[in-house]
């Protein structure tokens, strides 16, 4: 009897963890799906109700903030970040509104009387246009970026697998079939490297 009540806990531990990952993989499951729906917000839709039109350049000037890495307050321990802004009229496309006041967020420091392509995001809220396809490697940044947590979350739903550590890899891994993980590795695969990409292409379009 005293042996019987010994194994009890060990083998009621598994069915515990299994639990807590099938939880956990359910959570990243939502996470991935509200990945999907900012990528789809942020993105070509955000475009598609904005405003388009150009920005003729007044001035330009550079937004420095200094920020503590550590709870030193000293000048070595603060990180300098700059944010170029620019200033000047906003015309729509079609020439029948304007806004002497327009600022954006710029990539560069342009000189009086440069037109940028623009778009008007809100009532006083402007950035610059990089087209549609700016706007869909926004949204696809955020849709790859939801496989890796979709993929993970796919895992733990169907194997219990509650990031444990290595032992309850192997445990996750022996209750999956080869083409499950076969397919999770994929996913994640795929979602890192999409993310790289779409970065690249927000950056250089």
């Amino acid at each position: 009897m005293a042996q019987l009540h010994g194994n009890a806990p060990t083998n009621a531990a598994p069915e515990g963890r299994a639990g807590l990952g099938r939880l956990i993989g359910a959570g990243l499951i939502l996470v991935s799906v509200v990945l999907l729906a900012l990528g789809a917000y942020l993105g070509p839709y955000s475009y598609a109700t904005s405003t388009q039109g150009k920005l003729t350049v007044e001035t330009c000037t550079v937004d420095y903030k200094y920020r503590s890495s550590s709870s030193s307050t000293s000048s070595s321990s603060r990180k300098r970040t700059k944010t170029k802004w620019c200033y000047g009229t906003f015309t729509t496309a079609d020439g029948t509104t304007k806004d002497l006041n327009a600022e954006l967020r710029s990539d560069a420091l342009y000189q009086r009387g440069d037109v940028l392509d623009a778009l008007k995001t809100g009532d006083t809220s402007y950035q610059q246009d990089h087209g549609w396809v700016g706007a869909i490697a926004v949204g696809c940044a955020w849709w790859f970026g939801a496989l890796v947590p979709l993929g993970m979350g796919i895992l733990g739903i169907t194997t219990g697998f509650a990031f444990g550590g290595p032992s309850d890899f192997r445990r996750a891994r022996e209750a999956a079939s080869r083409r499950l993980l076969g397919t999770v590795f994929v996913m994640i695969a795929v979602g890192v490297v999409g993310f790289v990409v779409s970065l690249l292409v927000m950056f250089f379009v």
